[in-house]
């Protein structure tokens, strides 16, 4: 009730400054369906329309299939696609993830379908070691259902070890790293510590869990790097599509919305990889993002006139 409340006194005054055209708020941490349902809620009674302007609404009053899974699935998505650009793929390769929440399950869970072996996940307390693989169904379990701790994961799981601390902390050997849970979780200490373990592609589920001294070891040592703001797009572009869908008044397919969601992952790689390779930066996709982005708004600007 509490939540509830903060969620509808907090909209009050938020509703004067967001709209389907002007800006468009989603869920992040803390934030799922439930408090976007009812920020939604007392928009709609401020406002009456109510079309798109917020995204991550549960799927019974206008939310999307997939949108729960959007940012782990894009994930795995955009590296994949960087595996592939670079002559590799997910299969056979061993991936430790951060984080437990819904990035980290869903990108569990699409890299396993893509023959990996995910064997981490994390809290803010410890993380999971089991080398035979993280239960995808159980860890949803322990976090979704019961919103309990990894130790409850690691006590019914005998595979499985729980540790005290951060996951990047962890001496074994393993080939990727999806950092999925928060800003700053990777230093240059730890991402010197992924050198040495063997790992030879980042990619971010999490928005900057990278800093810069990380992300200078991993340029120096090779790594494939896949920045946060392209590696992690999946969420906002299945938010996008969700507007798309509530100003069309439809639905789409879950299988619709997972292609969309691949081909626009692809896409989003592919661009970064294409002006990377413009500017003879190689294989540095950070700086191609960088660079891509740029472009799109200093050439929206100029031909709009407004510079």
């Amino acid at each position: 009730a509490e939540v509830m409340r903060f969620c509808q006194s907090f909209m009050t005054e938020l509703q004067k400054h967001i709209g389907p055209s002007l800006d468009v708020p989603a869920g992040d941490i803390g934030v799922g369906g439930r408090e976007i349902g009812y920020l939604y809620g007392q928009y709609k009674r401020l406002r009456q329309f109510d079309a798109g302007v917020l995204t991550g609404k549960p799927l019974g009053f206008g939310g999307s299939l997939i949108r729960p899974e959007a940012t782990g699935y894009g994930l795995v998505y955009y590296t994949e696609e960087m595996l592939k650009a670079n002559g590799d793929s997910f299969a056979g390769k061993k991936v430790v993830i951060s984080g437990s929440g819904n990035v980290a399950q869903y990108a569990l869970q699409k890299a396993t379908e893509l023959g990996a072996t995910v064997i981490s996940v994390s809290d803010s307390n410890g993380y999971v070691i089991d080398e035979n693989g993280i239960d995808f169904d159980l860890l949803t379990d322990v976090k979704e259902k019961r919103r309990a701790r990894l130790t409850e994961y690691a006590a019914e799981k005998s595979t499985a070890t729980y540790y005290e601390g951060s996951v990047w902390t962890y001496t074994g050997n393993y080939d990727i790293a999806l950092p999925c849970a928060t800003q700053n979780e990777i230093n240059g200490e730890a991402a010197k510590r992924l050198v040495t373990q063997g790992v030879k592609v980042v990619s971010e589920g999490a928005n900057m869990p990278s800093d810069l001294d990380a992300i200078k070891v991993y340029k120096e040592n090779g790594i494939l790097y896949g920045p946060a703001k392209a590696a992690n797009a999946g969420g906002v572009a299945v938010s996008a599509l969700e507007m798309s869908q509530n100003s069309l008044r439809l639905s789409w397919t879950r299988e619709e919305v997972d292609g969309r969601l691949k081909d626009i992952m692809t896409n989003i790689f592919n661009t970064a990889k294409t002006t990377a390779e413009t500017y003879g930066l190689g294989k540095d996709y950070l700086a191609g993002a960088n660079i891509a982005a740029f472009e799109n708004v200093a050439n929206a600007m100029i031909a709009q006139g407004l510079v």
